[in-house]
């Protein structure tokens, strides 16, 4: 019985390490839809970063997995952060009024502005994003449901960043 429970603790072990690894540290996500066209596609999988933003801040333009409101797993990029103002004119996009380069729009971007977004869900903005509340959209804005859909996101259905792609094999990299 002892030479049993001695072969059994290695596996013991190795499957406690993975729980915690998955838990805490790093899981694999799939991108679903054509949201986030053409820096990922459909089918592909990415890394799931759980620690990053336990150490650092949330930074515009990162892409991020969110836990939505209905439970799902979506993948956005953070475009407005708490005390931003965000809106998009003739498919430009302004911060705090400032009109600001974004590489990754693909598609027309319809115009929009924060109080339009605040309505969504009933959230109080007063000319700002609300603290621990962020603005996210799709790269292919054309079709994505993001926060002109959905509204604002809390700090906490940000499970945390995306950037390291590891499927299919000959995509393998950091995407940004």
């Amino acid at each position: 019985m002892r030479k049993i429970v001695k072969e059994f603790i290695p596996y013991l072990l190795i499957v406690i390490v993975v729980v915690f690894i998955r838990s805490y540290i790093v899981t694999p996500v799939i991108v679903r839809g054509d949201s986030m066209d053409d820096t990922l596609e459909d089918g592909q999988v990415l890394f799931l970063n759980k620690i990053d933003y336990r150490i650092k801040k949330i930074k515009r333009f990162d892409i991020i997995v969110i836990r939505d409101d209905d439970g799902d797993l979506i993948i956005k990029r953070v475009i407005g952060k708490p005390g931003d103002y965000i809106e998009y004119k003739n498919n430009n996009l302004y911060i705090n009024n400032k009109k600001v380069k974004d590489n990754y729009g693909n598609g027309e971007t319809n115009d929009f502005d924060l109080e339009e977004i605040c309505q969504i869900t009933n959230t109080k903005c007063e000319g700002k994003i609300p603290k621990d509340k962020y603005l996210a959209l799709g790269d292919n804005r054309e079709v994505s449901a993001d926060s002109r859909v959905k509204g604002l996101f809390t700090r906490k259905q940000i499970l945390g960043k995306a950037n390291v792609r590891i499927w299919p094999l000959t995509k393998i990299k950091i995407v940004k």
